[in-house]
C-alpha cells in the first residue's frame, strides 16, 4: 500500500519516518493524506512558451508586415497589418510599432492560445 505525506501529500514508501519532498515528520497515528494533483514547476510553465522580447521586438522592426502576430498565433491580424501597410503605402506600419511596444511594456502579455509570455 502507498503511504502519502501528511504533509504535502507526496508519495512515499512505508518505512520512511520523514518526507524525502518536504521533510515533514509523519506521526502513524493520522490519516494518510490523498496526494494533490502535481502543480507545474516554473521551468515546466516556461517551456514552449512565447518570448515577450522576441515578440516585441518583431513588432518593432517589422510589425508593418504583421511578424510579430504570425509568432504569437494571431494570424488574421497579422494579414490585416500586411494589407493596412500596403494600402497606406508603409504609414500603416505604426500599428505594429506601437504592439511593439505594447509587448515590451507587458500591455499585451498572452499569444493566441492565452499562455502568458516569458521573459
Amino acid at each position: 500500500m502507498a503511504k502519502f505525506c501528511v504533509s504535502c501529500g507526496a508519495q512515499m514508501d512505508d518505512n520512511q519516518q520523514f518526507c524525502p519532498s518536504c521533510g515533514a515528520a509523519q506521526n502513524a497515528q493520522q490519516a494518510p493524506v490523498q496526494p494533490a494533483a502535481p502543480q507545474p514547476t516554473v521551468a515546466q510553465t516556461a517551456t514552449g512558451g512565447k518570448s515577450k522580447m522576441a515578440a516585441g521586438l518583431l513588432g518593432i522592426f517589422f510589425g508593418g508586415i504583421g511578424i510579430h502576430n504570425f509568432y504569437l498565433g494571431f494570424t488574421g491580424k497579422a494579414i490585416a497589418q500586411i494589407v493596412v501597410t500596403f494600402i497606406t503605402c508603409g504609414a500603416g506600419s505604426i500599428w505594429g510599432f506601437i504592439e511593439g511596444i505594447l509587448i515590451l511594456t507587458g500591455s499585451i502579455n498572452k499569444d493566441a492560445d492565452g499562455r502568458p509570455l516569458v521573459n
